[in-house]
This record gives structure tokens, C-alpha cells and sequence, in this order.
């Protein structure tokens, strides 16, 4: 009944006669109408376009192709995320895994998990295509990772750039492999400053002044090798 009430309010069926006693009087040409219009609401027609599409209007043919798109996209989706429960299911990976990453998501921090889910969003499906490559290629990063994922802020020095060279080798071999790294504008889904600006508060929220220090050393040997080759 609310349905109805509510079909009533926004006009899409009339007021049916009423009868002395103040009830309502449906009969078969207001049930008519309604099956009309659950019809068209089943099919995804919105229900502002449904005088449009239940009249004679020529704009009916428009609407009901841009139905198909939506149902066609959201299709798209269902059975996207049908394929990921899936490989969540079959890897035994946590559900919150970033997407298709859940047969590698063993291997990942806290942290690192945490920075794909933010990539995601900013980068397109080439550049995720290539960190998933760099995650399956790196068998000794999860160790590091996990190493500078436990490092306490007062970690020393020594401590630091010890983790900064095992880090080195690998990021020289990430930005080798795939050089949009060092410039990821043209796998940009965003503004390169939003997207930038996106990325700088996790950094310093996700990792302490330590981590952040292991990592920009790590980073600075990494070129530093890479020069020398190119040299």
C-alpha cells in the first residue's frame, strides 16, 4: 500500500473514485495501471521517466537504451565483485584485501595494504596492473616490509639504514621494471596536485618519522644505483 500511496503522490497513477463510505474503489483499469508501472520500475526505468516511456512519447526508445547501459554496467559490476569474492574465498585472503590483490595480500603490511587501497583510487588499471607485478616479483619485500612495518620511532640510525639497504635493491628493480613510477602523471585518475595531496597525509599518517626516513633513504639509493647504470 505504500507503493501505491506513493505512485499516487508523484502522479504516476490517478486518484480512483471513491465510494460513499470514503474507501477508495480500485478497480481493473487502476490495476492495469499499476502492473504497467511495476513493469516498467522492474525493468529500471526511473520513476521520473516513466510517464515518458508508458506515454507515446518519442523520447521512450531514448530512455529505455539508456536502461540497458545502466543494467549493462551495473551487471559489469556484480560480476566483478562476484570475481572477487571468488579469489577472496579461494585464497583465504582477508575480505577487505584491495582488489585483486587477494592472492598476494599475505605478502602485504598493515601499511602497504593501506596505500594500495588509497592507489586505487588515484591510479589507473596499467599502473595497479604493474604494483600487483612488483608484489608478485618481490618474494624478499615482504620480510623488509614487515621489518620497517614493526620498526619503533626511536629506532637508531644504524638500524634505519640497514633496512633502507635491503629496501634499495628492490625499489631500484620496481623503478627499472616500471619508470612510470618515478612520474605516474599519464596513470593519473585525478589531478596530479589533488592526487599528490591525496597521497602526502596517508604517507605521514600511515608511517612514523622513522619508517618515512627508511623509505626516503631506501628511495635515494635506489636513483643513486640507477644513475650509475644509466652512466
Amino acid at each position: 500500500m505504500n507503493t501505491i500511496r506513493h505512485y499516487h503522490a508523484v502522479g504516476l497513477l490517478e486518484q480512483p473514485a471513491r465510494r460513499p463510505n470514503g474507501y477508495k474503489q480500485y478497480g481493473v483499469r487502476e490495476l492495469v495501471s499499476l502492473l504497467r508501472v511495476l513493469r516498467l520500475v522492474r525493468l529500471g526505468v526511473p520513476l521520473s521517466q516513466v510517464p515518458e516511456v508508458a506515454g507515446t512519447g518519442s523520447d521512450a526508445s531514448e530512455i529505455m537504451r539508456q536502461v540497458d547501459a545502466d543494467l549493462g554496467a551495473h551487471v559489469e559490476r556484480i560480476q566483478q565483485a562476484r570475481s572477487e569474492v571468488a579469489a577472496i574465498l579461494r585464497d583465504d585472503a582477508p575480505p577487505d584485501a584491495p582488489p585483486r590483490f587477494a592472492d598476494v595480500a599475505a605478502r602485504l603490511s598493515e601499511s602497504d595494504t593501506a596505500m594500495l587501497h588509497i592507489a586505487g583510487q588515484l591510479y589507473d588499471e596499467r599502473a595497479m596492473s604493474g604494483l600487483r607485478k612488483m608484489v608478485e616479483l618481490d618474494s624478499d619485500v615482504g620480510s623488509v616490509a614487515r621489518e620497517i612495518d614493526r620498526l619503533p620511532a626511536s629506532a637508531d640510525a644504524d638500524t634505519r639504514e640497514r633496512l633502507a639497504d635491503d629496501l634499495a635493491p628492490i625499489l631500484a628493480r620496481n623503478l627499472l621494471n616500471h619508470p612510470w613510477i618515478g612520474d605516474p602523471v599519464d596513470h593519473l585518475l585525478r589531478d596530479e596536485t589533488v592526487a599528490r595531496g591525496v597521497l602526502v597525509e596517508p604517507l605521514s599518517g600511515l608511517y612514523t618519522p622513522a619508517q618515512l626516513d627508511v623509505i626516503a633513504r631506501a628511495g635515494e639509493t635506489a636513483r643513486t644505483r640507477i644513475r650509475a647504470l644509466d652512466g
